[in-house]
């Protein structure tokens, strides 16, 4: 597998120079929400004013009782987790990105910076909390901008940026000031970048939700990143855009026939878990449940008509993540593919 700079140098596994590490680790850090306890009122003396204030009292307790539970506290704007020895999740508004420490320096992921721009300065002092080692590579899993917007960070930082050669292609065209170029690309075959003892594989598995899109495999660690396109317990991001449909479920079984045990998502999955096989496969068995729903209104020729799709439901799905919100939009795209052959 290659890794090729785009002056046209290409190097298979190239190491590094060595650097020092200078700090440790830091331990991931705890939100924990305080619980208040409503104590009850105490026990009067038995006098017509007492027994007023006793109502009172009971009256005022019983409706703290009922009134709604406070909301959650929001969870704060930039958040990092460490996941295993030597690798960390760094979350912003909705978004995550995946870092690896070495002793030879860092592998980045996305600087996801679009919504924030200061994110990605952010995310690089996050990092330098853990290690002062120089970060090495900023690796775009593909090219859209909410994912990679904001890098220069970590480009005045000297990180060499990769990304898949159908990214670079789609970059250098569209010219955003927001994002930096790509300095090396990953051809189909894949790519493994190893640094400080670690090895990262670098893999095209096909189109899906754009046709340049990286997964990354940490194999010793077992911990695959995949961004946007196989979301945990979640519905597919409004009308699917940018998107593959039948080598998307290609990608996902090349996906389950890799060897890894925890899936670091794009977005935080419920309660910020990371993924499995089996989030895995009900991703692909969902798709199909849409797929075969559009399919039937296409049959129909109902696949133009906005109410016809609405009328959709998936009970199965209810619970996941934008359910209400995006699956007219995935029925949507699939009517497009079945109807239209878009």
């Amino acid at each position: 597998m290659v890794l090729c700079s785009i002056a046209g140098i290409c190097g298979i596994r190239g190491t590094l120079a060595a650097w020092r590490l200078l700090t440790v680790a830091a331990t991931p850090g705890t939100i924990t929400a305080d619980a208040t306890t409503l104590e009850p009122p105490m026990p009067a003396r038995s006098s017509p004013l007492a027994a007023f204030a006793l109502i009172g009292l009971t009256w005022c307790s019983v409706a703290a009782a009922q009134a709604p539970a406070a909301p959650a506290a929001p969870p704060p704007p930039f958040a990092t987790t460490k996941v295993a020895d030597n690798v960390y999740v760094f979350s912003t508004g909705g978004y995550q990105s995946m870092f690896i420490v070495t002793p030879d320096g860092v592998i980045a992921t996305d600087p996801i910076s679009l919504s924030n721009p200061q994110a990605s300065t952010v995310y690089l002092g996050e990092i330098r909390k853990v290690t002062q080692a120089p970060v090495k590579y900023m690796i775009y899993s593909h090219h859209h901008y909410d994912h990679i917007a904001g890098g220069k960070p970590f480009k005045d930082a000297g990180a060499t940026f990769v990304a898949h050669r159908n990214a670079h292609k789609r970059l250098a065209a569209l010219q955003s000031p927001d994002v930096v170029l790509p300095d090396m690309i990953v051809e189909d075959s894949g790519s493994t970048i190893t640094l400080g003892g670690t090895r990262l594989d670098l893999l095209w598995v096909g189109n899906n939700h754009s046709d340049n899109m990286l997964v990354m495999l940490l194999p010793k660690e077992r911990i695959l990143f995949a961004v946007d396109w196989i979301p945990i317990q979640a519905l597919l991001f409004r009308d699917m855009p940018d998107t593959y449909i039948p080598e998307w479920f290609a990608g996902l079984d090349r996906v389950l026939a890799m060897e890894w045990d925890r899936m670091i998502p794009g977005h935080p999955g419920p309660g910020g878990r990371l993924g499995t096989k089996d989030d895995v496969r009900a991703l692909k068995e969902y798709m199909v449940d849409v797929s075969n729903a559009a399919k039937q209104l296409a049959a129909e020729r109902k696949c133009l008509n906005d109410e016809a799709m609405r009328a959709v439901k998936l009970p199965k799905y209810e619970g996941w993540g934008a359910y209400g919100t995006y699956l007219f939009g995935n029925v949507q795209r699939f009517c497009e593919y079945w109807g239209r052959g878009m």
